[in-house]
This record gives structure tokens, sequence and C-alpha cells, in this order.
């Protein structure tokens, strides 16, 4: 039970940046980036991956054969963010994203720990 609540934590972390490929109004909010600058395709494509992560939390929750992929795929996009925005010297902007991958990372952790801890017994 515990562990279908933690792919249900990780899949809202990412569903407020999955539905900006439905409402791309969000990636202004989102991002500070408007609609004509080059970026903007970029963070809607980025929102159509993070719909993909989303549905994979999700299809995690309900079956365990996925659980170790789909973790590699979650700590890959939460962790890769975290390293790349420490090393952008930490933008105020994206303080937001920061924090809400960091209180991810508990959630990670188990599901992590739970997918690889019992491949390995």
């Amino acid at each position: 039970m515990i562990e279908r609540a933690a792919w249900a934590a990780l899949a809202l972390i990412h569903a407020l940046p999955a539905l900006a490929l439905f409402n791309p109004g969000l990636i202004s909010r989102l991002y500070g980036v408007a609609p004509g600058d080059g970026a903007f395709l970029l963070l809607h494509h980025r929102a159509a991956l993070f719909l993909c992560v989303l549905i994979l939390c999700l299809w995690a929750a309900a079956v365990p054969g996925v659980r170790q992929a789909a973790s590699v795929v979650v700590g890959l996009s939460m962790l890769s963010f975290l390293w790349l925005w420490q090393g952008a010297g930490r933008p105020a902007a994206l303080n937001s994203i920061a924090i809400a991958d960091l209180i991810g990372l508990l959630p990670l952790a188990l599901v992590v720990w739970r997918a690889w801890g019992k491949a390995a017994a």
C-alpha cells in the first residue's frame, strides 16, 4: 500500500508540468518563458515527456513488473534536474521545481529500494 502511495506521489509531482502539454499557458507561469521564445517549443515538448513519466508512475503503481524501469526513468528525471539546477547556481526562478523534486526524493528512495532491493534478494 505504501509503495503504491509513493508511486502516486511521484505521479503527482509530475502532473502539473505534464498538464502544460494541454494548457501551454502553464509554460509561461511555471518557467517564465513567453510563447514567442524559442525555448517555449522545447518546454512544450518537455511537458509531453513529463506526461510519459506521469503515466509510467501510475503504471508502476499498478504493475510491479515495470517498477525497476520506472524507478530508473523517474530517478534520472528528478536527479538530473536537481544536478543541473545546482550546477547553474540554483536559479531562483526554478526553486519551486527544485523543492518539488527534493520532496520527491523520499518517495523515490522508497520505490527504488523496493524495486531493486527485492530483485537482489
